[in-house]
């Protein structure tokens, strides 16, 4: 029987951890990609290196990006602070075009591989307002996805998958709990130390910590 492949993409985060367990939950061969894009810290590609090796994918793929160079976003430009209180409208920690070019070069890996899912942690319910994060945008990629590639062309298509799109973030904690993630290992935080500290007042930390709770599960957070 041919072995059915995943690429996934893994930032080292609570969703995309998640999404790791269950697509091996699902029987796929994980193969992850993480991204060293100018983000401000390196302790989430330290925990997605963590994540990809606790949860036995099969190869865990980082990409050098220059995202930075474009600047417009608190998440690679040290000139905007990251806001500490919630704002109105698409926030400052949104990155330009970030999930059109990750997922585009998941694509192209994918191809490679002869996998015909990719499986991305973005969520409509509990998330930041982000444009990409949304169920229209995933949508379309799938329908460019199958388009712009040979295997698309050749009728094999893929599928983006987005499994925990319409999940609470409590309901992404419970399962990912059943499923054996050590979210200890996890960074969530957009400006953690480099010890992979969380600040506590981020918009990712106040998500991350409401969803334990709303769980009732422990936080294993690490705060500075």
């Amino acid at each position: 029987m041919k072995e059915k492949k995943a690429v996934i993409l893994l930032s080292g985060g609570l969703d995309s951890a998640t999404v790791v367990a269950m697509a091996r939950a699902q029987g796929y061969a994980c193969y992850t990609m993480s991204f060293d894009y100018g983000q401000r810290h390196r302790a989430e590609l330290q925990a997605a290196e963590r994540v990809a090796q606790q949860l036995g994918v099969v190869e865990h793929k980082v990409i050098g990006l220059d995202l930075n160079g474009i600047g417009g976003s608190a998440l690679t430009d040290d000139s905007i602070d990251v806001p500490e209180v919630p704002g109105e409208g698409i926030p400052v920690t949104y990155v330009p075009a970030r999930n059109t070019v990750f997922l585009s070069l998941a694509l192209g890996w994918a191809e490679v591989l002869g996998a015909r899912d990719i499986f991305i942690g973005v969520n409509a319910v509990d998330y930041s307002g982000y444009p990409d994060c949304r169920p229209e945008f995933v949508a379309a990629f799938e329908r460019m996805a199958n388009l712009a590639t040979k295997a698309g062309v050749e009728g094999l298509g893929f599928r983006i998958q987005a499994p925990l799109q319409e999940m609470s973030k409590a309901r992404i904690v419970q399962e990912g709990t059943r499923l054996g993630v050590d979210y200890a290992a996890t960074v969530s935080c957009y400006q953690a130390d480099t010890d992979g500290r969380a600040c506590g007042k981020c918009d990712s930390c106040r998500l991350r910590a409401a969803g334990f709770a709303e769980a009732g599960l422990a936080d294993p957070t690490r705060y500075f």
